[in-house]
């Protein structure tokens, strides 16, 4: 069952641990079974009760996942295991076009807007107890979603938008819930769901968002949240439409008690409007982050979403961090305020490189996605000769296995620094890259 390997441990704890670094080391890999409980503790001498109580920490750190009589097995993508690290390895004087970074040269500059949050600081410092929402930042966000159509709801502030749709997770599921996601689909979010003891059900993505019938058919197989990234879909590009948004909002009020998080974190690089889907559900989150357009490095995202999801998020995070930086908040209130950002110049920019490839990549014979947003999404034969001909090409991508759970292969290519001159190369390329591999002669 479990090859050369024993396990160790006297305290559920010591199992759990043993385990998990097993899981990391390699000495147990992905789908292994585990023993069963009652024949692990007659190994170890220990009562059935410690087993049992290891196993449940195991399965709420996303180590292993239990199938009733079937037992348990290491899962297939362990937390242990992050997508993070499927990366490339970029040699020197190799284009790296797969990090998934906005262009620095259309953010906006930080020295000003953080002097001018310092100052404000200083004449009226923060203590604790007060709002932990800066009035300003929340009057101008909830004016924004209100004439996107977002439904009213109270505002919090978040560190980043992962942050934020973790605490909404947690605010209304259990370890062993499923969650339905865009499938190919955020590679963060794949590592965060099973870090949670979460289970993941994948839902296919066209240009226009998720497939209505795959929604349909992971929450009628009783995936208790689902979670839809509205615009600049990574790794895709997708962005749903007015009628997708119609047949899905229509799907979900079939499903009242599903837990519904929307993501809006290309807003202002994208030029595509906004078709919420909140407002069909008993619980709902909508959250937009200023990492895209403002820089990775503000980790601040505002959240609305129904009265007591977002009491429960406030309440949660007031016993843990208290709020996120209020300086921080005024430095975003400025950069929004002052024009920092020419968002229609961005969001033709980014749209404009977009374009430039994939029309480049038609003209090829390579079909290529990237309806919004900086990534442009190609599927390919075979993930790992494609990256590995590219990067002889001279070019670095991502790999699709960052992003895919169930889905075909495919590579991401961000195009945020991409120039006009580039787009030949890089088409030529990739061309190349997902055709056949030249055949060999040996003599």
């Amino acid at each position: 069952m479990l090859g050369e390997y024993r396990i160790e441990g006297r305290r559920a704890a010591e199992i759990a641990a043993d385990v998990e670094r097993a899981v990391g080391a390699g000495d147990l890999e992905p789908g292994q079974l585990l023993p069963p409980m009652r024949e692990l503790a007659e190994e170890l001498g220990v009562n059935p009760n410690t087993v049992a109580a290891a196993y449940r920490t195991l399965r709420e750190r996303g180590v292993i996942e239990t199938a009733g009589r079937r037992g348990s097995r290491v899962r297939p993508k362990p937390a242990t295991t992050g997508r993070e690290h499927l990366r490339v390895e970029v040699p020197e004087g190799v284009r790296d076009v797969g990090e998934g970074n906005p262009d620095p040269a259309l953010l906006p500059e930080l020295a000003e807007a953080f002097a001018v949050a310092a100052a404000e600081s200083d004449r009226h410092p923060v203590q604790y107890g007060q709002d932990p929402v800066e009035p300003e930042l929340g009057r101008l966000a909830r004016a924004g979603l209100d004439a996107d159509g977002v439904p009213e709801g109270p505002v919090v502030v978040t560190s980043g938008s992962l942050d934020a749709i973790e605490r909404v997770l947690m605010a209304h599921l259990r370890p062993g819930d499923t969650v339905a996601v865009e499938d190919p689909g955020w590679g963060s979010l794949f590592d965060l769901l099973p870090a949670l003891g979460l289970r993941t059900a994948g839902v296919g993505v066209d240009d226009e968002g998720p497939l209505p019938d795959d929604v349909r058919q992971a929450l009628a197989a009783g995936a208790r949240a689902l979670i839809v990234t509205d615009r600049a879909q990574n790794p895709t590009g997708a962005a749903v439409t007015a009628e997708r948004a119609r047949a899905l909002r229509s799907v979900l009020r079939e499903y009242p008690r599903t837990l519904l998080i929307e993501d809006d974190h290309g807003h202002q690089i994208v030029d595509v409007p906004l078709h919420p889907l909140a407002g069909v559900t008993h619980h709902w989150a909508f959250v937009r982050s200023v990492a895209k357009a403002y820089g990775p490095d503000l980790r601040l995202a505002v959240l609305t979403g129904d009265p007591v999801t977002v009491d429960r998020v406030h309440g949660r995070q007031r016993v843990g961090p208290g709020w996120v930086s209020r300086v921080l908040q005024k430095a975003v209130v400025h950069l929004w305020t002052s024009g920092a950002v020419d968002v229609p110049a961005v969001a033709a920019a980014y749209g404009a490189r977009r374009d430039m490839l994939i029309d480049a990549l038609r003209e090829r014979g390579v079909e290529a996605r990237g309806r919004s947003g900086m990534n442009v999404w190609i599927a390919v034969p075979d993930e790992t000769g494609a990256v590995s001909r590219l990067l002889q090409r001279g070019w670095a991508v991502a790999p699709g296995a960052r992003f895919r759970m169930g889905s075909p292969p495919g590579v991401r290519i961000t195009v945020s620094t991409l120039r006009p001159e580039d787009a030949g190369p890089l088409a030529d390329a990739v061309a190349s890259a997902v055709g056949p591999a030249p055949a060999r002669r040996y003599v």
